[in-house]
């Protein structure tokens, strides 16, 4: 199992809209991926948008943020699972 963990900063008036986009746009073209596990969506008070998304194997990236919306480029970390 791999987490994918992608983070970006919406631009000043662009949040509603950047969230909109993540949540009917972005994730459904993931969701359907076979690997894909399963997807979780955070926001903060300071215009952040945080998605987790779970893969079998090789996690697929979210596609890039229309420029307009987002304060700076998006964030990409990959974790796995420690046993312990």
């Amino acid at each position: 199992m791999i987490a994918r963990m992608w983070e970006v900063r919406a631009s000043r008036g662009g949040f509603d809209e950047l969230l909109s986009w993540v949540c009917d746009r972005a994730l459904p073209e993931l969701e359907v991926l076979p690997s894909h596990v399963s997807s979780e969506v955070y926001s903060s008070t300071d215009l952040r948008i945080v998605v987790i998304t779970r893969w079998r194997n090789s996690p697929a990236s979210l596609p890039a943020p229309p420029e307009n919306l987002v304060a700076r480029s998006p964030h990409v970390w990959d974790f796995t699972p420690v046993d312990r």
